[in-house]
């Protein structure tokens, strides 16, 4: 028979494993993130800048309190769209359905397609245009959104499942509405679930093109192709351009120019080369002023981000441009693709940072209204429930991240930097960023305007941006299963709700 002492130390015991294992519980629970806003988040070393006092990252806390008080209107982001009034230029509906996607070429895969292919059909408006497309659902169990990715729309259209709207359910549809401002390539993709239903498929390019021809690429006489798509997507371990396991050919006449819109949809960054001389004359939809001949050289575009490259056609035969590494484009005299063998990829890169010649920008980069930190690096942690090596921005974990307000006419700088060891393709919806310099060394080409830059490990950027398109914006990083891991925060303008929640009824996942 066991001692009274001896029951007494293993009650003791047994209350303090009980008391452990409660407490492990209880702190496992508290990570659930159950239904949630994205109003409720923020935290995380943020600063004003001239003018404002600190915000400390409690955008949501800030904006809370004046509407309290009611020094501020408030707007609802459903309230932030194009005119209801204008009739459409550009009318496109796009039917998104699961199941079997046919990958020319190659093997077929399952995952989405929109109006029967993957990618979706390519959208083309004119500057200016008011462009209206209706998503319909027909068959995407988790629902689906579009986001139009680098195009600067109203915060309503940005397709963003639990901030901006809804994901659309089977046998649902929704309308997006917007006016194409900038002449440029962007593409659209579904931002529910994203990690899954973008990687399999539920994608398309968008080009608009400018409301007067620029000059710069003269048109052939015998009307053929000057200006073609390149979008590149892996389809389950498949490298594809524009859908097919295929090179392309566009034939064009001796001493003509051939635009290519390089557009990568997939998770790492990409290479772009040639046999021969080429320009790169814009990144994310912004021309490049006065770009140069690059030569021996191979241009990287971060995952979302697209670069347009003006090729000549050869006097005599053909050039081959490489895209993305495992496909290539040969233009010229489609009968003279021997002409054009393929090229060793070049070992250096061009520097975005000083390609082109300086043009002033539009606004004073150097007092900024607001000034954040942005500084990307993982720890171990829980989140919602799963335990793991998470990103952290600003030394705080997902949903404790910064929520970066800012006031509607705000010049606003950002300081990013990279202590996690991987590559990052940061993306801000809804606005362009200027790149100021990298790693201290101040810009010295072309303005370097992007949405989608990649960063990576080790490296620091200056950026600035006007904050002049109101709404809340994901600013996170486009390599998607990173935004499920932790790696996304927002720019919240003072004064705009959102009535979405994430992890709710609608079922909406962003990420």
């Amino acid at each position: 028979m066991p001692s009274r002492r001896d029951l007494l130390r293993c009650a003791v015991v047994g209350v303090a494993v009980a008391t452990a294992l409660g407490a492990g519980a209880l702190a496992w629970s508290s990570t659930l993130l159950g239904e949630y806003s994205v109003m409720g988040m923020g935290s995380g070393g943020t600063t004003g800048g001239a003018g404002h006092a600190g915000h400390g990252g409690q955008g949501a806390a800030a904006g809370g309190a004046a509407e309290a008080s009611g020094l501020l209107d408030t707007v609802s982001v459903t309230d932030l769209a194009a005119d209801p009034d204008r009739p459409a230029d550009v009318r496109v509906e796009l039917v998104a359905r699961q199941g079997t996607v046919d990958v020319p070429g190659g093997r077929s895969i399952e995952g989405y397609t929109v109006n029967g292919t993957s990618p979706g059909p390519e959208i083309r408006a004119r500057q200016g245009d008011l462009v209206e497309v209706v998503l319909v659902n027909e068959s995407v169990a988790d629902g689906a959104t579009l986001h139009w990715h680098g195009i600067d729309v109203p915060n309503a259209a940005d397709g963003v499942a639990g901030i901006t709207q809804d994901a659309v359910p089977v046998g649902g549809r929704h309308v997006y509405r917007f006016v194409a401002a900038d002449a440029g390539t962007y593409w659209y993709h579904s931002h529910q679930v994203s990690h899954v239903q973008v990687e399999r498929g539920l994608l398309g390019a968008i080009v608009i093109e400018p409301a007067e021809p620029d000059g710069r690429i003269a048109a052939p006489t015998d009307g053929s192709p000057l200006d073609v798509t390149a979008l590149l997507h892996i389809y389950g371990g498949q490298h594809t351009l524009n859908g097919r396991v295929a090179d392309e050919r566009v034939s064009a006449p001796p001493g003509s120019t051939v635009r290519v819109r390089v557009v990568n949809t997939d998770q790492g960054t990409a290479a772009v080369w040639a046999g021969a001389r080429f320009r790169v004359v814009a990144v994310d939809g912004h021309d490049v002023h006065e770009p140069g001949e690059i030569e021996g050289q191979r241009v990287l575009v971060p995952a979302g981000g697209r670069v347009d490259v003006a090729v000549r056609a050869p006097d005599r035969g053909a050039v081959r441009l490489h895209v993305g590494g495992a496909r290539s484009i040969v233009i010229g005299d489609a009968s003279a693709e021997a002409s054009a063998p393929p090229v060793r990829q070049p070992s250096t890169s061009l520097d975005l940072l000083a390609y082109g010649t300086p043009e002033p920008l539009t606004f004073d980069a150097a007092s900024p209204d607001r000034s954040f930190d942005y500084v990307i690096s993982r720890r171990f942690g829980i989140i919602d429930g799963r335990p793991g090596i998470f990103w952290t921005i600003n030394g705080r974990m997902f949903p404790d991240v910064p929520m970066f307000e800012v006031a509607e006419g705000d010049v606003v700088a950002m300081h990013v930097r990279n202590d996690s060891g991987d590559v990052h393709p940061m993306h801000l919806h809804g606005h362009h960023v200027v790149v100021l310099a990298r790693d201290g060394v101040a810009a010295s080409g072309s303005p370097w305007v992007v949405d989608t830059l990649d960063v990576h490990p080790g490296e620091t950027y200056d950026l600035a941006f006007v904050a002049d398109n109101p709404g809340i914006w994901s600013d996170h990083c486009h390599t998607l299963p990173h935004a499920v891991d932790g790696l996304v925060a927002h720019v919240m303008y003072e004064g705009v709700t959102t009535p979405f929640t994430i992890n709710g009824e609608a079922g909406n996942r962003p990420e």
